[in-house]
This record gives structure tokens, sequence and C-alpha cells, in this order.
């Protein structure tokens, strides 16, 4: 499968044997910017991966023991984040995705104002003991002129409809989605902290905080995860945070691992996307932005090529390969999607291959910033 068979292959989860079921014959049109005349074809990617009788491979959140899959599934769009979205469908998806072995469920109170929780919730429903659950509180995206909610009175509130929503009796992995400048970090935690000792919740979690405010909020309560965002496109900050996440025993779930859909190579325009969908407002899609970033998503295409598996496998394969502690959640709407991240867990690349993957998309090298100007001022906090 490597054009390089001296070398050791690093794969997705070292140690790990994965039964995969290979369909060298089946194509996938993968089309460059441009005329559909310049498209070429490439071999369709491992597109299934058997889960063995221990289930897909693990990885652990920290020091929290909590295993989960190597990759989750982030739940955000099944709430019409990216353009309208059916229950049934989602629900189907989400019970498919645990089919495969996905044990990691992603959601949070913020997605479709809580519709994405109960319709989680409905997914799970008499399958609860093959689930991490996570859930996030606090993102008040600029109502009534606040970015996050981070008060202590607030947190057992939030939480408790949360729980209703999901429909179960506790959360497993309960983050702060958002960090409120106008709220001590150690209060908040403080908060959180509570929740466990009630029974409530399992472990705690951060989202788009930097390390100062991670090793401030880890001294009040261990901190299981952090979630930040982290693709081959926008990965600085996710790597200077990992420098503080690894020193304290933190894992890390990559949210946008795909870059919003840009790794996959299938974004070529604005055109494309639903008038409802939110990545209409994101500048990494604006018209000179897009036409970059597919150029450096285009760069890595003959390494996929090489591998036999997609733009996107390869992008989720590098992010696995930079450490264990490291969960992507890439979220979709579609099974074969679905299929292809699962699918990831079974393309090996060599430490040549990563470095030539990060040499062709280099840190800082996208255009747009992460979110619309606007909600810039309530990342990274």
């Amino acid at each position: 499968m490597n054009d390089l068979p001296s070398q050791r292959p690093v794969t997705a989860d070292a140690g790990t044997k994965l039964s995969r079921s290979l369909t060298p014959h089946a194509e996938r049109r993968i089309e460059h910017p441009g005329s559909a005349k310049n498209a070429k074809v490439f071999p369709m990617a491992i597109d299934k991966i058997s889960a063995t009788d221990k289930g897909l491979p693990k990885r652990t959140l920290g020091s929290s023991g909590m295993d989960v899959s190597a990759i989750g599934l982030g739940c955000m769009s099944l709430s019409g984040t990216y353009g309208s979205s059916d229950d049934d469908q989602g629900i189907a998806l989400i019970r498919e995705a645990l089919d495969r072995g996905v044990t990691l469920l992603d959601t949070s109170d913020a997605y479709g104002n809580g519709h994405n929780e109960e319709l989680v919730g409905k997914a799970i429903k008499g399958r609860r003991a093959e689930v991490v659950l996570a859930t996030k509180f606090g993102n008040l995206g600029g109502r009534g002129g606040r970015v996050a909610d981070g008060r202590p009175e607030y947190v057992p509130i939030a939480c408790e409809a949360s729980l209703k929503r999901l429909g179960v009796d506790v959360i497993d992995l309960y983050y702060q989605h958002r960090i409120d400048p106008t709220v001590p970090i150690e209060d908040t935690v403080g908060a959180m902290a509570k929740l466990i000792e009630q029974g409530k919740v399992r472990a705690l979690g951060l989202s788009e905080a930097r390390p100062e405010t991670i090793r401030r909020a880890h001294a009040v309560h261990p901190i299981a995860a952090v979630q930040n965002e982290f693709s081959l496109l926008y990965r600085a900050e996710a790597e200077e945070t990992l420098q503080t996440t690894r020193q304290l025993k933190i894992g890390f779930v990559a949210y946008a691992p795909l870059g919003r859909g840009l790794m996959t190579g299938a974004v070529e325009d604005l055109k494309g996307l639903a008038e409802t969908d939110t990545r209409k407002r994101h500048p990494r899609f604006a018209a000179d932005n897009i036409k970059h970033n597919l150029s450096l998503v285009h760069g890595v295409e003959e390494i996929a090529h090489d591998h036999h598996c997609t733009l996107g496998q390869l992008a989720l394969a590098w992010l696995l390969a930079q450490g264990k502690d490291i969960v992507p959640i890439p979220g979709t709407k579609r099974k074969d999607r679905l299929i292809e991240n699962i699918g990831a867990l079974a393309v090996e690349l060599t430490a040549d291959d990563l470095a030539q993957i990060a040499d062709s998309i280099p840190v800082g090298a996208a255009a747009g910033l992460r979110y619309p100007e606007g909600q810039m001022k309530s990342l990274y906090l």
C-alpha cells in the first residue's frame, strides 16, 4: 500500500490490527477547480473498515480513563448548520455510526437551540451503554451582546436542561463551549466540578480555550479534554495548545478536522452551498480565499492517490498520526461520508508522508480567518 515499504509505517493507531475491506476497482471522481475536463479519477478509498471483536481502535481522553473510538462523530450538521437536515435521516446516521463502532458522539445545547441534543437523545435511546456522550454549554453566539455565559449559577441550570433534552441521567463529558471573559475560569470550573460530585457529569472539558486558561481550569479540577479546531489548514493554535494539554495529560478533541469540508476537495465555490449553509459567511470560503485554499488541498492529491484514499481520508489519517491523544470528530449528514471518514483509520502513512503533507500545507498557509470577524473575539480565550 505504501511506495516506501522499507520505512516503518505510521498508522492511525499503531499496534491495532484492523480488518479492512478494500474496493480497488471502485472509483471516486475528484475534480480540480476549473472545468470537468481537468478532473482526475482516483481509486475509491478504503471505504469500509469492519470493527474487530473489540470495536474500532480506541483512544483515551486524557487521564479520565474514558476510552473512545479513535474517530468520533460531530453531530452539529444534523441540526441545519450546513443547510437543511432531516431528523429521521440524522437519527439513522447516528445509529449507523454506532453500528460501525463509533462511540464518541459530540453535541451542544447551542446546536439548533437544543434541537441537536434532542435528536442525539432519540438516536441513542436503548443504546446508551454504547456511547461516550459529550455535550457543551455556555455558547451564546452574541445574544444579548454576550459571547458566553460561564456564571457559576448558570452551570447547573444548563446541565439540567441538557440532561432532559438528551434523555439521560449523566453526561460523560461536559464542556464549557465558549470561555466567558467576564467570569474567572476558576469559578466556572468550580461549578462544573460540583456536577461530578452530584453524579450528573463524569468528566469536564473546555472548548476554544487557550493554554493559560486550560492551566488555570485544570488546577481547580482535572480537565479530561480540550476541544479546539484542528486540521491541516487551520492548526497554529491547536499545535500551541497541544504543548500544554500533553504536559497536563489532557486529551485533544479536534473539531472541524476537514476544515469544514475544504479538505475533501468537494466544495469548489459558494454556489454549491445551500442558502442556509453557515459556511457562506466563513472567510475561508470567500471567492479569493477558497481558490487559494483549494490549491493547497490539491497539492496533496497525488499522495492520496498513492495511498488509494480520498483527500478527506488523507487529512484525517495525517491528523490521527499526530498523536494518540488526538480524537477527530468529523461531522456529516451522509452515510457514504461517514463510512469514508471511518476508513481513514486504515490509511497508513510513513514519517516521510507526514512530513511531505505538512510541508505541502504549511502552518498559517490557509487564507481567511477561522470564523467571521465578529465571532473571532469569542475564540481561544
